[in-house]
């Protein structure tokens, strides 16, 4: 990415801001000429601002992806975007479908244009495993969205912008998850409210969702869909990972909740090759890799499983 202008949506969220701290750690010569987050959140751009004071290549744009026009400004003389702007939390979606309709769908059809129309040459845009078999509105926003994305290389010039997405799992310590709602119970001496113990869910951490839209970056040839082979985790040994046996309370799960994730759905499988470490899902005419073996199932119960012990040292490298 060496000189190169880079736009991030949604750039203040927990990912934006992993992802330019990673950008303004390499040394100078190889770091982005310009690094551009576009937010709404005029307050999370000003505590950035001035995390990051020391770097003059940071710029920092107001805006949402459902205004066409701001876009369009924003992404004037831009190379790459991440697309990471969405509305993520399952409940609020529920309850506001049509805002998660417009933001999730509407605004990354809004970034598909106008990164065409503007010239951008990549974009990656980030999904989610709830786009797998959805059970509640966030997952079949998710699952849109990544069929805009990679339909949008169609109508993109030959050497003209190329798109790309990234499926992956909860994110360890993200904002919302529930590594720092626990932390912050077990600082308050409250029980840790639990919704199913049995529930798996695959472990990612921010580093690792850096390094996969990094790598996809540089390999994309456009269409592609990236996926990350991971660890799960059963919710009970993560709790007695973080407690040593604080007390806990189960609350049953929440709208929307499945008691097991899938990172690619048994019907889709068909469609995914296994390339240097990863499942992608390539467009059509493009031979890169190989076929999943015969009955891949790809879900948190059935995925390598982590200890408690592995869990503790795995919380260990999460702030």
């Amino acid at each position: 990415m060496l000189g190169q202008r880079i736009l991030i949506t949604g750039g203040t969220g927990s990912f934006g801001h992993a992802f330019v701290r990673r950008l303004l750690e390499r040394a100078g010569p190889s770091r982005p000429a310009r690094i551009v987050i576009y937010s709404r959140d005029e307050a999370k751009q000003q505590a950035m601002r001035m995390e990051f004071a020391n770097h003059a290549g940071l710029r920092f744009f107001l805006g949402d992806v459902r205004d066409l026009q701001r876009l369009r400004l924003a992404f004037r003389g831009v190379d790459i975007v991440v697309h990471a702007a969405a509305l993520k939390q399952v409940e609020a979606c529920e309850y506001n479908p049509s805002e998660a309709v417009a933001t999730n769908i509407g605004g990354t059809q809004n970034v598909a244009v106008t990164a065409i129309e503007c010239g951008v040459k990549r974009v990656v845009a980030l999904s989610s495993d709830k786009a797998v078999a959805p059970l509640n509105l966030y997952g079949a926003t998710k699952s849109a969205a990544e069929a805009l994305i990679r339909a949008a290389n169609s109508y993109s010039s030959p050497g003209g912008t190329r798109l790309a997405a990234v499926r992956y799992g909860n994110v360890a310590g993200s904002r919302g998850s529930v590594i720092p709602l626990w932390r912050a119970a077990l600082a308050a001496g409250a029980p840790l409210q639990i919704t199913d113990p049995d529930a798996t869910r695959f472990w990612f951490t921010l580093d690792g969702a850096v390094g996969l839209v990094e790598w996809t970056l540089e390999h994309m040839r456009g269409g592609e869909l990236v996926v990350p082979e991971l660890s799960a985790f059963r919710v009970r040994d993560l709790a007695a990972a973080m407690t040593g046996g604080a007390p806990t309370v189960i609350v049953g799960p929440r709208v929307g909740d499945k008691t097991h994730e899938s990172m690619i759905g048994a019907d889709e499988a068909t469609y995914f090759r296994r390339w240097q470490g990863r499942l992608i899902r390539f467009l059509p005419g493009d031979d890169r890799g190989e076929s999943l073996e015969a009955g891949f199932v790809y879900r948190s119960d059935l995925a390598p499983r982590m200890s408690v012990q592995a869990l503790r040292w795995a919380l260990a490298a999460i702030p």
